[in-house]
């Protein structure tokens, strides 16, 4: 696909920056444009034409605050003054092209996290930044860093099913505990995994393909003869 091409699925949204109200614009993928090639165990969403993930990240060129769409505008007013005095002072302002490919969402989803961690913000928040970055680099074949950030993804989301209320960016306690054992199975944590897995499926509250995702995981498990 060319660049024309990609434009045509892109579009300018105007935002304003919850901390230091700059005005900007943002690209954004039209809504109609994503198209699902299929799905990874872990919830990754493999995409043809526009990939949203790429744009998923908003970055404000003047205070260096940067967040994930989701949570760009649900920032509290006493993280507000945290972004000033521990991300403002260090922030270098940068252009990005108006397309954008996995290395450069990497970049963007890394500043959103160094914002949630200098701002601390929840653990769920830094575990789907992670988990994020975790994709992306999947898309580029980039094992190791894939893993390392499936690692803190995992810390984050472990830490935020013990403290945090449910739903948790649009995961049920039961997704979430399917989750966790997903990213143990692929770290090669086969109990935990297992523990997870059997979690969900005695869960009353589990959904039906919840369970069935999570007796799929403990089957693999059971193929590799762990």
């Amino acid at each position: 696909m060319n660049d024309t091409d990609i434009l045509n699925h892109l579009f300018d949204k105007q935002v304003i920056c919850p901390v230091c109200d700059a005005n900007f614009k943002v690209k954004t993928v039209k809504s109609k444009s994503p198209r699902v090639n299929s799905k990874d165990s872990d919830f990754f969403v493999r995409y043809s034409v526009a990939n949203p993930y790429f744009y998923d990240v908003v970055i404000c060129n003047s205070c260096g605050y940067a967040a994930m769409k989701s949570d760009f505008e649900n920032i509290k007013s006493h993280k507000k003054e945290l972004v000033f005095s521990n991300v403002t002072p260090k922030w270098k302002p940068r252009q990005y092209p108006d397309i954008l490919d996995e290395k450069l969402a990497i970049e963007r989803y890394k500043l959103a996290l160094l914002n949630a961690m200098l701002i601390n913000l929840p653990d769920s928040t830094k575990g789907m930044i992670s988990l994020k970055i975790a994709w992306m680099n999947r898309l580029l074949g980039n094992n190791a860093q894939e893993t390392l950030f499936l690692k803190q993804a995992l810390e984050g989301f472990n830490d935020a099913y013990i403290k945090e209320a449910f739903p948790i960016y649009g995961l049920q306690r039961d997704s979430l505990m399917y989750l966790l054992g997903e990213l143990n199975r692929k770290l090669g944590d086969y109990q935990n995994a297992l523990l997870w897995f059997s979690k969900t499926i005695v869960s009353i509250n589990s959904s039906y393909k919840i369970k069935e995702m999570a007796r799929i995981g403990k089957d693999l498990i059971k193929a590799a003869d762990v």
